[in-house]
Protein backbone atom coordinates (compact mmCIF):
# COMPACT_ATOMS: atom_id res chain seq x y z
CA UNK A 1 0.00 0.00 0.00
CA UNK A 2 1.10 3.55 -0.71
CA UNK A 3 0.22 6.90 0.86
CA UNK A 4 0.29 10.25 -0.95
CA UNK A 5 2.17 13.28 0.41
CA UNK A 6 2.14 16.76 -1.06
CA UNK A 7 4.93 19.32 -0.48
CA UNK A 8 6.46 22.37 -2.10
CA UNK A 9 10.03 22.80 -3.35
CA UNK A 10 11.17 26.28 -4.43
CA UNK A 11 7.56 27.34 -4.63
CA UNK A 12 6.62 24.41 -6.87
CA UNK A 13 3.96 22.11 -5.49
CA UNK A 14 5.00 18.51 -5.76
CA UNK A 15 3.19 15.26 -4.99
CA UNK A 16 4.89 11.97 -4.38
CA UNK A 17 4.03 8.57 -2.98
CA UNK A 18 5.78 6.65 -0.27
CA UNK A 19 5.37 3.10 0.95
CA UNK A 20 3.28 2.79 4.07
CA UNK A 21 4.15 -0.12 6.38
CA UNK A 22 1.22 -2.49 6.76
CA UNK A 23 0.71 -4.55 9.94
CA UNK A 24 1.43 -8.25 9.64
CA UNK A 25 -1.38 -10.42 10.98
CA UNK A 26 -0.45 -12.50 14.02
CA UNK A 27 -2.37 -15.71 14.71
CA UNK A 28 -2.41 -14.74 18.39
CA UNK A 29 -4.79 -11.95 17.43
CA UNK A 30 -7.34 -14.49 16.19
CA UNK A 31 -7.32 -16.36 19.50
CA UNK A 32 -7.67 -13.01 21.29
CA UNK A 33 -10.60 -12.03 19.12
CA UNK A 34 -12.42 -15.34 19.67
CA UNK A 35 -11.86 -15.06 23.43
CA UNK A 36 -13.41 -11.59 23.37
CA UNK A 37 -16.28 -12.78 21.19
CA UNK A 38 -17.01 -15.55 23.70
CA UNK A 39 -16.98 -13.35 26.81
CA UNK A 40 -17.92 -9.85 25.62
CA UNK A 41 -15.62 -8.53 28.31
CA UNK A 42 -12.12 -7.19 27.67
CA UNK A 43 -10.88 -7.85 31.22
CA UNK A 44 -12.17 -11.42 31.36
CA UNK A 45 -10.92 -12.20 27.86
CA UNK A 46 -7.49 -10.79 28.74
CA UNK A 47 -7.39 -13.01 31.83
CA UNK A 48 -8.39 -16.03 29.76
CA UNK A 49 -5.52 -15.23 27.38
CA UNK A 50 -3.09 -14.67 30.30
CA UNK A 51 -2.49 -11.10 29.17
CA UNK A 52 -2.77 -7.63 30.65
CA UNK A 53 -5.83 -5.74 29.48
CA UNK A 54 -3.86 -2.90 27.79
CA UNK A 55 -1.78 -5.39 25.79
CA UNK A 56 -4.89 -7.40 24.92
CA UNK A 57 -6.75 -4.28 23.76
CA UNK A 58 -3.77 -3.25 21.60
CA UNK A 59 -3.83 -6.62 19.86
CA UNK A 60 -7.54 -6.32 19.14
CA UNK A 61 -6.92 -2.83 17.69
CA UNK A 62 -4.07 -4.22 15.61
CA UNK A 63 -6.37 -6.92 14.23
CA UNK A 64 -8.98 -4.32 13.35
CA UNK A 65 -6.32 -2.26 11.61
CA UNK A 66 -5.23 -5.31 9.65
CA UNK A 67 -8.75 -6.19 8.44
CA UNK A 68 -9.60 -2.52 7.93
CA UNK A 69 -12.84 -2.59 9.88
CA UNK A 70 -14.16 -2.31 13.44
CA UNK A 71 -14.90 -5.80 14.75
CA UNK A 72 -16.14 -4.87 18.23
CA UNK A 73 -18.77 -2.37 19.35
CA UNK A 74 -17.16 -0.91 22.45
CA UNK A 75 -20.14 1.32 23.31
CA UNK A 76 -22.21 -1.58 24.63
CA UNK A 77 -21.79 -3.56 27.83
CA UNK A 78 -20.98 -6.32 27.38
CA UNK A 79 -19.04 -5.55 24.22
CA UNK A 80 -20.74 -6.90 21.11
CA UNK A 81 -19.39 -7.83 17.72
CA UNK A 82 -20.20 -5.56 14.84
CA UNK A 83 -21.75 -7.14 11.73
CA UNK A 84 -18.23 -7.32 10.32
CA UNK A 85 -17.08 -8.96 13.54
CA UNK A 86 -19.86 -11.57 13.37
CA UNK A 87 -18.77 -12.45 9.85
CA UNK A 88 -15.09 -12.49 10.80
CA UNK A 89 -15.67 -14.83 13.77
CA UNK A 90 -16.41 -17.72 11.38
CA UNK A 91 -13.37 -16.75 9.31
CA UNK A 92 -11.12 -16.71 12.39
CA UNK A 93 -12.34 -20.12 13.56
CA UNK A 94 -11.79 -21.55 10.08
CA UNK A 95 -8.31 -20.04 9.80
CA UNK A 96 -7.21 -21.46 13.16
CA UNK A 97 -8.64 -24.86 12.31
CA UNK A 98 -6.78 -24.85 9.00
CA UNK A 99 -3.53 -23.87 10.70
CA UNK A 100 -3.98 -26.65 13.27
CA UNK A 101 -4.30 -29.16 10.43
CA UNK A 102 -1.14 -28.04 8.62
CA UNK A 103 1.41 -30.17 10.57
CA UNK A 104 -0.71 -33.28 10.22
CA UNK A 105 -1.43 -32.71 6.55
CA UNK A 106 2.23 -32.09 5.81
CA UNK A 107 3.09 -35.25 7.70
CA UNK A 108 0.52 -37.12 5.66
CA UNK A 109 2.05 -35.82 2.43
CA UNK A 110 5.54 -36.69 3.61
CA UNK A 111 4.41 -40.17 4.61
CA UNK A 112 2.34 -40.86 1.51
CA UNK A 113 4.79 -43.59 0.58
CA UNK A 114 5.49 -44.65 4.16
CA UNK A 115 4.47 -48.08 5.43
CA UNK A 116 3.85 -46.77 8.99
CA UNK A 117 0.21 -46.83 10.10
CA UNK A 118 -0.87 -44.13 12.55
CA UNK A 119 -3.86 -45.18 14.66
CA UNK A 120 -5.57 -43.42 17.57
CA UNK A 121 -7.66 -45.69 19.77
CA UNK A 122 -9.64 -45.21 22.94
CA UNK A 123 -7.95 -46.62 26.03
CA UNK A 124 -10.42 -49.46 26.57
CA UNK A 125 -10.07 -50.78 23.02
CA UNK A 126 -6.29 -50.31 23.05
CA UNK A 127 -6.01 -52.88 25.84
CA UNK A 128 -8.67 -55.34 24.71
CA UNK A 129 -9.94 -55.34 21.14
CA UNK A 130 -7.10 -53.76 19.15
CA UNK A 131 -4.26 -56.26 19.77
CA UNK A 132 -6.40 -59.29 18.89
CA UNK A 133 -7.92 -57.53 15.88
CA UNK A 134 -4.51 -56.59 14.48
CA UNK A 135 -3.27 -60.12 15.08
CA UNK A 136 -6.23 -61.44 13.09
CA UNK A 137 -5.46 -59.09 10.21
CA UNK A 138 -1.82 -60.17 10.19
CA UNK A 139 -2.93 -63.72 9.48
CA UNK A 140 -4.29 -62.57 6.11
CA UNK A 141 -2.14 -59.61 5.14
CA UNK A 142 1.24 -58.03 5.86
CA UNK A 143 1.10 -55.00 8.14
CA UNK A 144 3.89 -52.46 8.38
CA UNK A 145 4.92 -50.69 11.60
CA UNK A 146 2.02 -49.35 13.67
CA UNK A 147 2.23 -46.12 15.66
CA UNK A 148 -0.56 -46.20 18.27
CA UNK A 149 -1.86 -43.27 20.30
CA UNK A 150 -4.20 -44.16 23.16
CA UNK A 151 -6.53 -41.41 24.39
CA UNK A 152 -10.11 -40.56 25.27
CA UNK A 153 -12.40 -40.41 22.24
CA UNK A 154 -12.44 -36.61 22.15
CA UNK A 155 -8.63 -36.61 21.96
CA UNK A 156 -8.66 -39.24 19.22
CA UNK A 157 -11.16 -37.21 17.22
CA UNK A 158 -8.98 -34.10 17.54
CA UNK A 159 -5.97 -36.01 16.22
CA UNK A 160 -7.97 -37.14 13.20
CA UNK A 161 -9.34 -33.65 12.50
CA UNK A 162 -5.76 -32.34 12.57
CA UNK A 163 -4.68 -35.13 10.19
CA UNK A 164 -2.17 -36.42 12.73
CA UNK A 165 -3.46 -39.99 12.50
CA UNK A 166 -4.90 -42.02 9.63
CA UNK A 167 -7.38 -44.05 11.66
CA UNK A 168 -9.46 -43.74 14.82
CA UNK A 169 -10.86 -46.76 16.66
CA UNK A 170 -13.64 -46.22 19.16
CA UNK A 171 -17.00 -47.30 20.53
CA UNK A 172 -20.00 -45.77 18.77
CA UNK A 173 -23.77 -45.64 19.02
CA UNK A 174 -26.34 -44.18 16.58
CA UNK A 175 -27.82 -42.01 19.35
CA UNK A 176 -24.45 -40.46 20.22
CA UNK A 177 -22.83 -39.22 16.99
CA UNK A 178 -19.33 -37.80 17.34
CA UNK A 179 -17.14 -35.28 15.55
CA UNK A 180 -16.14 -37.86 12.92
CA UNK A 181 -19.70 -38.88 12.03
CA UNK A 182 -19.86 -36.33 9.20
CA UNK A 183 -19.35 -36.41 5.45
CA UNK A 184 -15.63 -35.58 5.65
CA UNK A 185 -14.95 -39.02 7.15
CA UNK A 186 -15.75 -42.64 6.46
CA UNK A 187 -16.30 -45.35 9.04
CA UNK A 188 -17.03 -49.04 9.20
CA UNK A 189 -18.17 -51.33 11.98
CA UNK A 190 -15.46 -53.90 12.68
CA UNK A 191 -16.80 -55.35 15.92
CA UNK A 192 -19.37 -55.02 18.67
CA UNK A 193 -19.41 -54.68 22.43
CA UNK A 194 -21.90 -54.03 25.21
CA UNK A 195 -21.78 -51.70 28.21
CA UNK A 196 -22.91 -53.59 31.30
CA UNK A 197 -23.78 -52.08 34.69
CA UNK A 198 -21.71 -54.09 37.15
CA UNK A 199 -21.00 -54.19 40.86
CA UNK A 200 -18.79 -55.99 43.30
CA UNK A 201 -20.66 -59.08 44.61
CA UNK A 202 -21.60 -59.42 48.26
CA UNK A 203 -20.92 -62.51 50.38
CA UNK A 204 -23.86 -64.31 48.73
CA UNK A 205 -22.64 -63.56 45.21
CA UNK A 206 -25.37 -60.96 44.67
CA UNK A 207 -24.58 -57.42 43.49
CA UNK A 208 -23.53 -55.21 46.39
CA UNK A 209 -25.20 -52.29 44.62
CA UNK A 210 -28.17 -52.79 42.33
CA UNK A 211 -30.25 -50.55 40.10
CA UNK A 212 -33.71 -52.02 40.56
CA UNK A 213 -36.38 -49.87 42.18
CA UNK A 214 -37.24 -46.23 41.55
CA UNK A 215 -38.18 -45.88 45.20
CA UNK A 216 -35.32 -48.04 46.50
CA UNK A 217 -32.21 -46.98 48.40
CA UNK A 218 -29.76 -44.53 46.83
CA UNK A 219 -27.22 -46.30 44.63
CA UNK A 220 -23.62 -45.02 44.34
CA UNK A 221 -22.78 -44.69 40.65
CA UNK A 222 -19.47 -43.97 38.97
CA UNK A 223 -19.56 -42.31 35.58
CA UNK A 224 -17.37 -41.14 32.70
CA UNK A 225 -16.26 -37.58 32.04
CA UNK A 226 -17.64 -35.50 29.17
CA UNK A 227 -14.48 -36.16 27.11
CA UNK A 228 -15.11 -39.91 27.19
CA UNK A 229 -16.87 -41.54 24.24
CA UNK A 230 -18.45 -44.08 26.58
CA UNK A 231 -19.76 -41.25 28.72
CA UNK A 232 -21.25 -39.64 25.61
CA UNK A 233 -23.06 -42.90 24.81
CA UNK A 234 -24.33 -43.48 28.35
CA UNK A 235 -25.75 -39.96 28.54
CA UNK A 236 -27.44 -40.23 25.15
CA UNK A 237 -28.97 -43.66 25.71
CA UNK A 238 -29.67 -43.80 29.45
CA UNK A 239 -29.57 -40.21 30.66
CA UNK A 240 -33.33 -39.63 30.89
CA UNK A 241 -34.06 -43.07 32.36
CA UNK A 242 -31.40 -42.71 35.04
CA UNK A 243 -32.88 -39.43 36.27
CA UNK A 244 -35.89 -41.35 37.57
CA UNK A 245 -33.75 -43.53 39.85
CA UNK A 246 -32.17 -42.67 43.21
CA UNK A 247 -28.51 -42.54 42.26
CA UNK A 248 -25.58 -40.65 43.73
CA UNK A 249 -22.58 -39.96 41.47
CA UNK A 250 -19.62 -40.69 43.75
CA UNK A 251 -16.75 -40.82 41.27
CA UNK A 252 -15.96 -39.59 37.73
CA UNK A 253 -13.11 -40.64 35.45
CA UNK A 254 -11.99 -40.65 31.81
CA UNK A 255 -11.10 -44.31 31.64
CA UNK A 256 -13.16 -47.50 31.81
CA UNK A 257 -10.15 -49.24 33.36
CA UNK A 258 -10.20 -46.78 36.28
CA UNK A 259 -13.94 -47.28 36.84
CA UNK A 260 -13.41 -51.04 36.69
CA UNK A 261 -10.83 -50.79 39.49
CA UNK A 262 -13.19 -48.70 41.61
CA UNK A 263 -16.04 -51.17 41.09
CA UNK A 264 -13.76 -54.09 42.02
CA UNK A 265 -12.96 -52.14 45.20
CA UNK A 266 -16.66 -51.95 46.07
CA UNK A 267 -17.10 -48.20 45.59
CA UNK A 268 -20.29 -48.43 43.53
CA UNK A 269 -21.62 -49.57 40.16
CA UNK A 270 -20.60 -48.46 36.68
CA UNK A 271 -21.21 -49.30 33.03
CA UNK A 272 -18.10 -51.09 31.77
CA UNK A 273 -17.46 -52.57 28.30
CA UNK A 274 -17.87 -56.34 28.37
CA UNK A 275 -14.63 -56.64 26.39
CA UNK A 276 -12.80 -55.21 29.40
CA UNK A 277 -14.46 -57.28 32.15
CA UNK A 278 -15.07 -60.63 30.44
CA UNK A 279 -12.71 -62.46 32.82
CA UNK A 280 -14.11 -60.57 35.83
CA UNK A 281 -17.63 -61.78 34.98
CA UNK A 282 -16.49 -65.34 34.35
CA UNK A 283 -14.67 -65.52 37.69
CA UNK A 284 -17.48 -63.55 39.42
CA UNK A 285 -15.21 -60.80 40.62
CA UNK A 286 -17.92 -58.57 39.14
CA UNK A 287 -21.63 -59.28 38.65
CA UNK A 288 -24.38 -57.51 36.65
CA UNK A 289 -26.01 -54.82 38.77
CA UNK A 290 -29.25 -54.41 36.81
CA UNK A 291 -31.56 -56.24 34.45
CA UNK A 292 -30.37 -56.73 30.87
CA UNK A 293 -32.61 -53.88 29.65
CA UNK A 294 -29.97 -51.60 31.17
CA UNK A 295 -27.24 -53.07 28.96
CA UNK A 296 -26.16 -50.78 26.11
CA UNK A 297 -25.10 -52.54 22.89
CA UNK A 298 -22.40 -50.54 21.10
CA UNK A 299 -20.46 -50.76 17.86
CA UNK A 300 -16.71 -50.79 17.49
CA UNK A 301 -15.99 -48.53 14.53
CA UNK A 302 -12.90 -47.64 12.51
CA UNK A 303 -12.79 -44.08 11.15
CA UNK A 304 -10.66 -42.53 8.40
CA UNK A 305 -10.63 -39.40 6.27
CA UNK A 306 -12.61 -39.56 3.05
CA UNK A 307 -9.62 -38.14 1.12
CA UNK A 308 -6.76 -40.46 0.07
CA UNK A 309 -4.55 -41.37 3.04
CA UNK A 310 -1.51 -43.01 1.42
CA UNK A 311 -0.81 -46.34 -0.22
CA UNK A 312 -0.09 -48.37 2.92
CA UNK A 313 -3.04 -46.91 4.83
CA UNK A 314 -5.41 -47.51 1.92
CA UNK A 315 -4.24 -51.12 1.73
CA UNK A 316 -4.81 -51.49 5.47
CA UNK A 317 -8.35 -50.08 5.14
CA UNK A 318 -9.08 -52.49 2.32
CA UNK A 319 -7.88 -55.45 4.40
CA UNK A 320 -9.80 -54.31 7.48
CA UNK A 321 -13.17 -53.35 6.01
CA UNK A 322 -13.06 -53.95 2.25
CA UNK A 323 -12.98 -51.38 -0.58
Amino acid sequence: MFAKRRTAVDGVSMCYFFAREEPVMNLIWLDDFLALAATGNFSRAADDRHSSQPAFSRRIRALEAWVGSDLVDRTSQPAKLTPAGEWFRDVAEDLLARVARVPGELKRVAEASSVTLRIASTHALSFTFLPLWLHGLEMHTTLGPVHLVSDVLQGCEALMMQSKVQFVLGHAHPKAPGALDVDDYRSAQIGDDVLIPVSQPDERGKPRYQLSLKDGPTVPVMRYTDESGLGRIIRAVLGNRLQAYPIDVVFTAHLASVLRTMVLDGKGLAWIPKSLIRDDLTQQRLVPAAETIWNVPVEIRLYRERNPIGKAAEAFWGSAVGP
